[in-house]
């Protein structure tokens, strides 16, 4: 398959993740987890991780292998954990996840059943990841390597699709990390306004939910823990969640497509759910304990980003959308759901969308009224 960056692409890229993201020191232990397709940027990463005095792991899946596993594992199979990521997981300083897929859809037909076994298999170390990065003791950052499976999902040319992933990580500018120290400067105006607040309410098109954030925190995502980012986000006071909400955008998840979700919300249960394609997908996530509940509310702020292109990574931070999570909360905005998934469900803002807090209207079509992003 043909590489979609050149060498010095994948430097830039690299010293961006180490040196701002991760801010990756000598003697830190740094877990890094993809595909082979991603090799070209791994690297570049291990050779500069090396340079700076880290102990680096690297995991590469091949093609195929988690449909592998899922189609043949039995059930003490489906259950087991690798010890390398169980290591990395308890003990090392520092994780990336670089998705990088093959196809997008190798998954789709894999036994319900399985899937659930599986995430169950998973939910000891999913809750280690989710703890250690709350406290900080293990930083974390996820980003995508641009591949021929992403470019078609997103309707375009890999060299088309490659450019839009480097712009949405400033990866065209002479300085990225500038770039990305102003972006978390700007961003800053927006979450101290809204820890001060109780109430939220987001309106749109099929949509007006409201839920209380009092006592939780904003966190502002300025492109450490995620590359690209560029939304501001946290957990909602679980039982105040109610209302219906409409998430436009289409979203892949356990290799389904989803089309159309539409939530209708009780004292911060999910009581009704439909959706205009891959409704199957719903029926079997919301089986999972803590699914029906929701571990994050947030707003998009990236601008750089407009079309979406199926890909969660970046459709959450398009500038004038909001996004959901069912699942697990951040534990470090002070939620406490806990559930083995986290889905994210992206809301289109920019057609009249509001957002109001105690009462007050501090968003519409898409742009923050008082704040400069």
């Amino acid at each position: 398959m043909s590489q979609p960056s050149t060498n010095m692409d994948n430097k830039k890229y690299a010293k961006l993740l180490l040196d701002y993201c991760l801010e990756i020191k000598t003697g830190q232990k740094l877990y890094i987890k993809s595909t082979t397709l991603a090799e070209p940027l791994i690297r570049e990463l291990f050779r500069e991780a090396t340079k700076i005095g880290a102990h680096t792991v690297v995991d590469m899946a091949f093609e195929g292998q988690n449909k592998i596993f899922l189609d043949n594992a039995d059930i003490d199979q489906l259950s087991f954990v690798s010890p390398n990521h169980k290591e990395a997981m308890n003990e090392f300083d520092a994780y990336l996840y670089i998705k990088a897929p093959f196809n997008l859809r190798e998954d789709q037909n894999v036994d319900g059943e399985k899937r659930k076994k599986r995430s169950e298999g998973l939910k000891e170390v999913s809750q280690a990841y989710f703890t250690r990065t709350a406290s900080g003791d293990m930083v974390r950052s996820l980003c995508l390597y641009p591949t021929q499976a992403s470019a078609q999902e997103a309707g375009m040319s890999l060299e088309e699709y490659t450019d839009f992933v480097y712009r949405a990580c400033n990866l065209h500018l002479d300085d990225p990390k500038s770039a990305w120290l102003e972006r978390r400067k700007n961003q800053q105006a927006i979450v101290d306004h809204l820890n001060t607040v109780d109430e939220v309410r987001y309106v749109g098109t099929g949509t007006d939910i409201t839920f209380s954030t009092k006592g939780r925190t904003w966190i502002n995502s300025d492109g450490r823990t995620n590359m690209p980012s560029g939304e501001v986000f946290t957990g909602p006071v679980e039982n105040t969640v109610n209302g219906v909400v409409h998430f436009s955008y289409p979203s892949i998840f356990m290799g389904v497509e989803v089309q159309g979700i539409t939530l209708e919300v009780k004292d911060g249960v999910v009581e009704k759910w439909s959706s205009e394609k891959g409704g199957e997908i719903l029926d079997q996530v919301f089986e999972i304990d803590g699914a029906r509940m929701f571990g994050e509310v947030a707003i998009g702020t990236n601008y750089n980003i407009q079309i979406p292109t199926k890909n969660i990574l970046f459709d959450e931070k398009i500038g004038g959308t909001i996004h959901m999570a069912v699942g697990q909360s951040y534990k470090q905005t002070g939620g406490l759901n806990n559930s083995s998934i986290h889905w994210d469900m992206i809301a289109e803002m920019k057609d009249g969308g509001q957002i109001f807090t105690d009462g007050k209207l501090i968003y519409e079509s898409g742009r923050f009224l008082e704040f400069d992003i």
